[in-house]
């Protein structure tokens, strides 16, 4: 005899701190964001974060800040792409990714990100973080 125990379903949550600091004036607690908005600023910031930005984890984000000086053309986009899945595969463990879409809008001298993901260990469909790339100093 073998007992058959039913499969278990996993779920998660998650929560981060917001980046504004600010206080939940009911608790006088800092403002947190929770499960897919918590994953989403955090596939964003590791985007935007340069390696050697973050204190005591050097290698922590993505170099797509020194790309984007590049031209605004497909090569350069290829290269975001790359470096965009280089960098949320390595920092984001939370996150299963499944299409990274990078487009050069030359009209306004910028890329378009689409970044399709689906949180693991949480039963929702996936998500989708649209933002722009633009070169900054």
């Amino acid at each position: 005899y073998k007992l058959l125990m039913p499969a278990q379903r996993v779920s998660k949550s998650f929560k981060d701190i917001s980046m504004s600091f600010k206080f939940n004036p009911l608790s006088g607690d800092l403002i947190t964001l929770k499960n897919e908005n918590a994953i989403a600023r955090a596939v964003r910031n590791i985007v935007s974060t340069t390696p050697g930005e973050k204190l005591f984890d050097p290698d922590f984000g993505s170099s797509v800040s020194e790309i984007l000086f590049e031209n605004v053309d497909d090569i350069t986009a290829v290269s975001i792409q790359d470096e965009i899945r280089s960098s949320l595969s390595n920092y984001e463990p939370r996150v299963e990714l499944i299409d990274v879409e990078v487009d050069p809008n030359f009209d306004e001298n910028q890329f378009d990100v689409l970044i399709t993901y689906r949180i693991i260990g949480v039963d929702i469909p996936p998500s989708q973080l649209e933002f722009a790339l633009l070169p900054s100093r």
